[in-house]
């Protein structure tokens, strides 16, 4: 599978990303400015976490703004496979491609450390790896990852099993509803989660449970 790692100014988990792509995949992913006029023809678009324009207005919001944006809806409206991780979960939320929005973390903290993640659809491409309702390791880093959205929406999204990842209770690092880490959009071809997996992949790391993800993906 042919992949392309996304990055926009302010971005720093791209080295990350292509890493656990390449280790997984066994193919180096094309890294992609977000100003280069094309996009290659990949089935995975991946765009990693960070902090897009400083987080200016809102993090991820002027990122999702960005012509190259418009390619990737584009590409997902044909199917093509899109993974937002971190700042890329909160682009994908600004460009209207997944639905809600990421908020301040309830704390008003920066939040680092390990969380535990259960499988809340296992019926994904991203999530096949795993067992449904299993409970995996996972990293997270990040000041806005508390979602939120209005109680139709987040209806919606339940009742489609959209959300494919929940912070297990005594975990949940930002106060998101309903223990939300990730969620994707109807079709399921669009998936934005604030833990990053790429950071979890191999021993190095000290566990593979973010491994799944990717093979699910790339193999």
């Amino acid at each position: 599978m042919k992949s392309a790692v996304v990055v926009f100014p302010g971005l720093n988990r791209e080295r990350d990303m292509v890493a656990a792509l390449e280790k997984i995949g066994g193919t180096k992913p094309a890294v992609v400015w977000h100003k280069d006029a094309e996009l290659p023809d990949v089935d995975l678009i991946v765009i990693p976490g960070g902090f897009s324009y400083g987080d200016y207005l809102r993090a991820g919001a002027i990122a999702a703004r960005s012509p190259m944006m418009d390619v990737i809806r584009e590409r997902a409206e044909k199917g093509v496979h899109v993974l937002g991780v971190c700042n890329g979960f909160q682009i994908l939320t600004e460009a209207g491609l997944l639905p809600g929005v990421l908020m301040r973390n309830a704390s008003l903290k920066f939040v680092c450390r390990e969380v535990k993640l259960e499988i809340a659809n296992a019926n994904t491409p991203f999530s096949k790896r795993y067992g449904q309702g299993e409970v995996i390791r996972c990293p997270v880093a990040h000041h806005d990852g508390n979602y939120f959205a209005e109680p139709d929406t987040l209806k919606s999204i339940e009742d489609n099993g959209q959300v494919v990842f929940r912070y297990t209770a005594e975990t949940n690092p930002n106060g998101s509803i309903n223990n939300i880490a990730g969620i994707t959009n109807a079709k399921g071809n669009v998936l934005g989660m604030m833990p990053h997996p790429e950071n979890l992949i191999e021993p190095a790391h000290g566990g593979e449970d973010g491994k799944g993800i990717f093979s699910g993906l790339l193999g």
